[in-house]
């Protein structure tokens, strides 16, 4: 695709300060980016921006100035910066219909617009709708829905009893709705606690890479519309994750736990069970939350606490090798000094 600065800054509602005739044929990093390129910087990026870019044109902050490429000022240059990525780069396009190495079930449902591709299984009872594109080796459960253009890539499990939003993502190797981990256990013996719920994914939920999502023991784990769930998650049974949350890598939730909304987890967060965390809130990388938890903070470590205090703790914790030998240093001294006595 080839573009001027002016047409590019029309499609993200910027300024243009500079030559807008400029062409414009691709995307990059700052650091990549070449005499063709459109890159794009934020604080605190800007000054290296200023001394080292090679861009044809950059995405700056409004107000921001000293650079003699082209620049096309906008209110958020990251997000103006996504929105350019769809439109450079060409859509993934595959012939509509069912492929006929498919494995489509009795009783299925399918929408207008479905496409599903060789050797996807879709079992007996599934109701997809329209839209939706199922890749290879995929599994569409017993009875399970999946909404209006929802895409399910390759060797993604999505079973029985599930129900899945529109427009939703799910990424290779997830799986929806696998056992809950419930036992019983007498006399040494672990006994299997039937596993009868499902799984309700709202809309414009995104799951990462091997994430898993457990079924309810009873009625359903839901997460809620427009949560983002990075790889290698795991959601324990009957969860329930509320709405805009951010779920970061390798990140475990135990079962039960409920979160409200506009919730950010830090990669390798982990919960106890049965606990209420309270919306608006950010756990850093590594938390560990063992207690029911406030709206509206910004916490960190094992166990979880305010992460200004956190710091504090770290900042003590790197000074305790010198203390120790500030006190084994007095210890001497003392022992002189008793010496003399």
């Amino acid at each position: 695709m080839e573009k001027t600065v002016t047409a590019i800054a029309a499609l993200v509602g910027g300024t243009v300060h500079g030559d807008g005739t400029r062409m414009i044929r691709g995307l990059a990093s700052i650091d990549e980016a070449g005499a063709n390129d459109l890159a794009f910087a934020v604080p605190p990026h800007i000054d290296a921006a200023r001394a080292g870019a090679k861009a044809g044109a950059l995405l700056l902050p409004k107000g921001t100035e000293g650079f003699s490429c082209p620049v096309i000022f906008v209110e958020d240059p990251k997000a103006a910066f996504a929105k350019l990525l769809t439109s450079f780069t060409p859509p993934i396009e595959h012939v509509v219909g069912v492929s006929d190495e498919a494995y489509i079930g009795c009783d299925v449902q399918i929408g207008e617009g479905v496409t599903i591709l060789p050797f996807a299984y879709i079992d007996d009872h599934a109701v997809l709708g329209s839209g939706v594109t199922v890749y290879p080796h995929a599994y569409i459960g017993q009875y399970s829905e999946i909404g209006d253009h929802t895409v399910i890539y390759p060797n993604a499990t999505v079973r029985e009893h599930c129900r899945i939003g529109a427009r939703c993502t799910i990424h290779s190797s997830a799986v929806i709705g696998a056992d809950g981990f419930g036992f019983t256990t007498e006399a040494g013996v672990h006994t299997k606690v039937p596993q009868v719920g499902g799984v309700v994914i709202e809309d414009d939920v995104e799951i990462g890479a091997h994430v898993g999502i457990d079924r309810a023991t009873l009625g359903a784990t839901v997460i809620g519309k427009g949560t983002k769930i990075d790889n290698l998650v795991h959601i324990g049974h009957n969860c329930s994750i509320g709405a805009n949350c951010l779920i970061v890598a390798q990140t475990g939730i135990s079962g039960s736990t409920k979160v409200g909304h506009n919730v950010t987890f830090g990669g390798q967060v982990g919960t106890v069970g049965h606990i209420n965390i309270g919306a608006n809130s950010v756990y850093a990388a590594r938390s560990g939350i063992i207690a029911d938890m406030p709206e509206g903070v910004f916490c960190a470590g094992f166990p979880v606490q305010p992460h200004t205090e956190w710091l504090r703790v770290q900042a003590a914790i790197r000074r305790l090798p010198d203390l120790a030998k500030k006190v084994k240093s007095l210890e001497r001294e003392l022992e002189q000094l008793r010496g003399k006595d």
